[in-house]
């Protein structure tokens, strides 16, 4: 599978029209593209005028024809409208990832990931609802991908089909730079993922894994532990809370 995110920032008075807008227009169109298994719209829990369009398809090739085809452009101008007057388009989960554009107006960028691994075969059961979307940003050490997806797939798939609420989970590689994975996970609803986390199930699977995680992050567990005070560093894994407001599978 592959997924591209587009994300944007909008005007505050345009979030009730916006999920109308990609049900009626949008999802209709998406499930004519050749290979389009999913399209969805996710808002930000903390911070609500940030949504992404997250769609999932085929093959990397059946999203190029997708753009390709001038499909992409028109839904996009469809849409800009409700977009806010922001100097710049976020299009990655990163945080320290920006593309600015000049005040002539231009096609957004667009963040593609492969799946390096999944919980299911199909994304039919993502229907509709508005299920909770959790993104962790995770860097690796170098080399370490191969090791982690592997790993991803054997421990922590496997533990979270037997996490209540979890519905979906899957681990993306980056395509640009493959030292970053995000692991996304899909919920019936915030409370199920909270109680993941509370009930110390995410810090057990971490545990599994972090000997594949970048040199700096190891460096500041062990900060951390011996200093008992919390270190940021541009290495930190990030989580970040979505709410599906708009989304429809098509197989």
């Amino acid at each position: 599978m592959f997924m591209r995110l587009l994300q944007v920032h909008t005007k505050s008075d345009s979030l009730p029209v916006l999920p109308m807008l990609y049900n009626d227009n949008i999802l209709p169109e998406l499930r004519k593209a050749p290979g389009c298994l999913y399209g969805g719209l996710i808002q930000n829990i903390r911070n609500p005028e940030e949504c992404i369009s997250m769609t999932l398809w085929d093959t990397p090739e059946h999203a190029e024809s997708y753009e390709q085809s001038g499909m992409f452009q028109r839904l996009l101008t469809q849409a800009e409208t409700y977009f806010s007057d922001s100097q710049e388009w976020r299009v990655q989960l990163s945080k320290d990832v920006t593309l600015e554009y000049s005040p002539i107006q231009e096609e957004p960028l667009v963040k593609s990931y492969t799946i390096a691994a999944a919980s299911r075969d199909t994304v039919g059961t993502l229907d509709h609802g508005r299920m909770y979307i959790r993104i962790l940003s995770i860097k690796l050490l170098p080399g370490k991908l191969e090791e982690f997806a592997r790993l991803y797939n054997e421990l922590i798939i496997p533990a979270l089909r037997s996490v209540s609420g979890c519905r979906y989970a899957f681990l993306t590689e980056g395509i640009e730079e493959r030292n970053e994975v995000f692991s996304v996970t899909i919920w019936d609803k915030k409370e199920d993922a909270d109680l993941y986390e509370t009930k110390g199930i995410f810090d057990t699977l971490k545990k599994k894994v972090q000997h594949t995680f970048s040199e700096l992050y190891q460096w500041k567990l062990a900060a951390d532990k011996s200093s008992q005070k919390r270190i940021a560093t541009s290495d930190d894994m990030i989580a970040r809370g979505y709410e599906v407001v708009a989304g429809r599978g098509f197989r």
